[in-house]
């Protein structure tokens, strides 16, 4: 879908639209220039339910004087917006739940209630806000595939956390012997011996023979690695437990081998749309910045203005999904 420019002035429109965004069927409140509201209804998150939004917000008029505020910088109501020539404006929900506290008497919630809430902020504080820039295909094909690896950065962190925990809780000494738990050596051991049975028998010379062969590139010598498997506290015995242990050890094993395999696809993919976005020479120039961090980087800038010969604009501050608060999502 195609993204209309909307670099408009909100100062001076005629109507005022708030969304309170919901997973399922979306609160709409229209309010005119003096704070009247002059419409509520509610919109299905489906295709006709968008199509519905943009007919009914068509008869308040040109569609670059009806400023739209909601909770939500990106989506596909915020694409249909955009695309109709909607100056889409995405205010934060702190800063709602703030406005709300601070200046309606009433403390009840509700959806339509919010939207009005948020039509009012919009109408109060247009000369504070700024529209949503469209996004280039570009750019959203770079912040797509950027983001998704940084999701699943995230749950690659969740899975190597609960494998610590398990391993904490019924075989120290496994967590112990290598310097991460999640490296490729140690989850290549916990594949071998993923409980402290399998283990029982393991002595110096396996374990150089098994270094040699998932290529250890550690420090410690075969015979140190053993000595911390074996100096932390016993791991846990018995036929039913063991069997229990090692479903478990193997279960997150998969999980984390998988989420490496995609990330690494996705590494490849990040690096491919950053090389094609027409900012690409840019960002790949900065000084030890990576692939990986110079295509978060352009991803979660704003659109800069088109001008001769511009540089990429500073996105809007605040955003969960800022640059400064994602790159520990790169590793």
């Amino acid at each position: 879908m195609d993204r209309k420019a909307t670099n408009v002035s909100l100062v001076g429109a005629e109507y005022f639209v708030g969304i309170d965004w919901a997973a399922t069927n979306h609160a709409v409140c229209v309010l005119d220039s003096s704070g009247r509201r002059v419409t509520g209804f509610g919109v299905e998150h489906t295709a006709a339910g968008f199509t519905g939004l943009i007919r009914r917000l068509a008869k308040l008029g040109e569609p670059g004087g009806v400023p739209v505020a909601i909770e939500r910088p990106d989506g596909r109501l915020v694409d249909a917006l955009l695309a109709a020539g909607y100056p889409v404006v995405a205010v934060k929900p702190n800063a709602i739940k703030t406005w709300r506290e601070g200046e309606v008497i009433s403390g009840a919630k509700s959806d339509p209630g919010d939207a009005h809430v948020i039509a009012e902020y919009l109408r109060l504080r247009a000369h504070r806000l700024r529209a949503a820039t469209p996004l280039s295909e570009d750019t959203r094909a770079l912040r797509l595939v950027s983001r998704t690896r940084s999701d699943l950065v995230a749950a690659r962190v969740a899975a190597g956390n609960q494998l610590a925990a398990l391993l904490d809780t019924a075989w120290p000494g496994a967590k112990e012997i290598f310097a991460e738990v999640t490296s490729a050596i140690s989850l290549a051991f916990l594949h071998r011996y993923p409980t402290p049975d399998h283990a029982a028998h393991l002595g110096e010379k396996r374990m150089a023979a098994f270094c040699i062969k998932h290529g250890y590139s550690g420090r410690r010598s075969p015979a140190e690695l053993l000595t911390r498997l074996r100096a932390a506290p016993a791991g846990v015995s018995g036929a039913v437990v063991s069997d229990a242990l090692r479903d478990a050890v193997l279960a997150l094993i998969a999980v984390l081998t998988a989420l490496n395999t995609a990330i690494k696809d996705l590494d490849r993919s990040n690096a491919a749309h950053l090389h094609a976005h027409p900012d690409g020479k840019v960002f790949t120039s900065f000084p030890r910045a990576g692939l990986v961090n110079a295509a978060q980087i352009r991803a979660e800038l704003a659109e800069p203005t088109p001008t001769p010969d511009r540089m990429p604009s500073l996105p809007s501050p605040g955003w969960s999904r800022s640059p400064a608060r994602r790159a520990s999502t790169t590793r």
